[in-house]
């Protein structure tokens, strides 16, 4: 890999739309965008229906907790699985839940039965099936792209959620002041149509059977352990957290801010997030230019107090200053979710990308979930606009913080094939499946005067060997 995430910029960087050129990649992403424009449209459906039912803050702000929080229960399961089973057909699966759910949230909803409460437990179901899914959709990316494009497909894959953000909100702002929130319910269930049929179109090739798996609880520690022993892969999840925890709170009290504030009805709100989503498909356009000048924690920083101007704006400027300074926030927030996605997948190795792709989605959206939670509370105490604030200090301490927690220098710039410097060893007799335990050992004979050489390399090497379960 060439690719510099920490230091500098992409040297083999191409065309932020190269990947589209790609058949499957392109039908794939063309079903996604519409599937995520349906769960735009489902957000402001849910958001304005508790605001219409006069709901509290805490009660607003637990839509966006309800959605990922299931990321905290399922994404370590939704990535031993998407490493051990065949990725399309387990797509396939969850669509299919995923569809049947938001049907019986457009049936609820037109027999007036929905309630606040019901509509939050659907939203959670809803949720499991997109954390069930995102690993799986994240490792299939490499499958789909060259390396070198890895960076362009982790921007566009942004554009499916952003893009949607664009497109979604003021659709069904639209939608739900002429029809009401059931109708837009309706529509979310009829995208994931257009997400199977994507699916079972794709003809993937078959995964070798011949190798031998893991248990899928084993399969899960294994994963565990490798991050454990990843320190470019956990400086990177502690920068998600970083991020995502003060980020969430645009999110979960934006509705407020839109009604309260700027004075907006459903399709004034279903604006103010398109605003979002197109800053951020410009974001996409411009991201290969700001990496080609800055490296990729200057990049975070600059994001991180970029965000936080739209943040302060929609809680204290009018409607005229906030609603365009938000453009400005889209891009931000799609500029650092690339940074951190690409950084990532370039630095996990192949056999455990949909495991390591899922603890940092557990960590990125669960600290969204857990970050709208507090942050509807203290809107409760403190008020919508004082949370804001406070989220926005806590963003620019966060761009503070590059300077002594940044991307470490070798992020996604490490070679991940497996090493063919050994020569292959001899067997003296085939094993059995079942004969075991096998301990391998390797003895090194070191000079005395080449000791304190071999121990400051082998503690190198030895985070290695506990990456892959040595």
């Amino acid at each position: 890999m060439t690719a510099d995430l920490a230091a500098g910029p992409d040297t083999h960087s191409s065309s932020a739309w190269a990947p589209l050129r790609g058949r499957v990649y392109r039908t794939l992403f063309i079903a996604q965008l519409v599937s995520n424009i349906g769960l735009w449209m489902q957000t402001v459906g849910s958001q304005w229906f508790l605001v219409e039912q006069n709901s509290s803050a805490t009660v607003v702000a637990l839509v966006q907790t309800a959605s990922l929080l299931p990321t905290l229960f399922f994404a370590l399961l939704a990535g031993g699985l998407a490493d051990l089973l065949d990725r399309r057909r387990l797509l396939i699966a969850i669509s299919t839940y995923t569809a049947v759910v938001a049907t019986a949230t457009a049936v609820l909803a037109f027999t007036d039965v929905l309630t606040p409460m019901m509509l939050l437990a659907m939203t959670f179901l809803l949720g499991c099936g997109s954390a069930l899914s995102s690993p799986a959709w994240q490792a299939i990316q490499p499958e789909l792209v060259p390396a070198e494009q890895i960076p362009a497909a982790s921007a566009l894959g942004g554009v499916t959620v952003n893009g949607a953000r664009a497109v979604g909100p003021a659709i069904g702002g639209v939608i739900v002041a002429a029809a009401g929130p059931a109708a837009v319910f309706a529509i979310n269930a009829l995208t994931f149509v257009v997400i199977i049929g994507a699916l079972v179109w794709w003809r993937r090739p078959a995964d070798d059977r011949s190798v031998d798996r893991e248990r899928l609880g084993r399969s899960m520690l294994t994963g565990l352990h490798y991050m454990q022993s990843a320190p470019i892969v956990r400086r990177i999840l502690l920068r998600s957290a970083l991020f995502a925890f003060p980020a969430s709170a645009l999110w979960a009290l934006l509705p407020l801010a839109s009604s309260r504030h700027l004075h907006f009805g459903a399709s004034g709100y279903g604006l103010v997030l398109g605003m979002l989503g197109v800053g951020a498909v410009s974001g996409v356009a411009l991201y290969p230019r700001l990496r080609q000048s800055m490296s990729g924690n200057a990049v975070l920083a600059l994001s991180a107090v970029t965000y936080a101007v739209g943040v302060v704006s929609v809680a204290y400027l009018p409607a005229g200053a906030a609603v365009p300074l938000l453009l400005l926030s889209g891009a931000a927030w799609i500029a650092t979710l690339t940074t951190l996605n690409a950084a990532i997948q370039l630095s996990l190795a192949h056999w455990v990308r949909a495991r390591g792709m899922s603890i940092y989605l557990l960590v990125f959206m669960g600290s969204q979930a857990l970050g709208s939670f507090v942050w509807g509370l203290v809107a409760s105490h403190v008020g919508f606009a004082a949370a804001l604030l406070i989220s926005a200090v806590l963003l620019v301490v966060t761009a503070a913080s590059v300077t002594v927690l940044p991307l470490r220098a070798d992020t996604g710039t490490l070679p991940r094939g497996v090493s063919t410097a050994w020569p292959t060893p001899m067997v003296m007799f085939e094993p059995e499946p079942d004969d075991g335990p096998v301990v391998v050992s390797v003895t090194y004979r070191v000079r005395p005067d080449s000791t304190t050489d071999f121990d400051r390399a082998m503690a190198a090497v030895g985070k290695a060997r506990r990456r892959t379960g040595g």
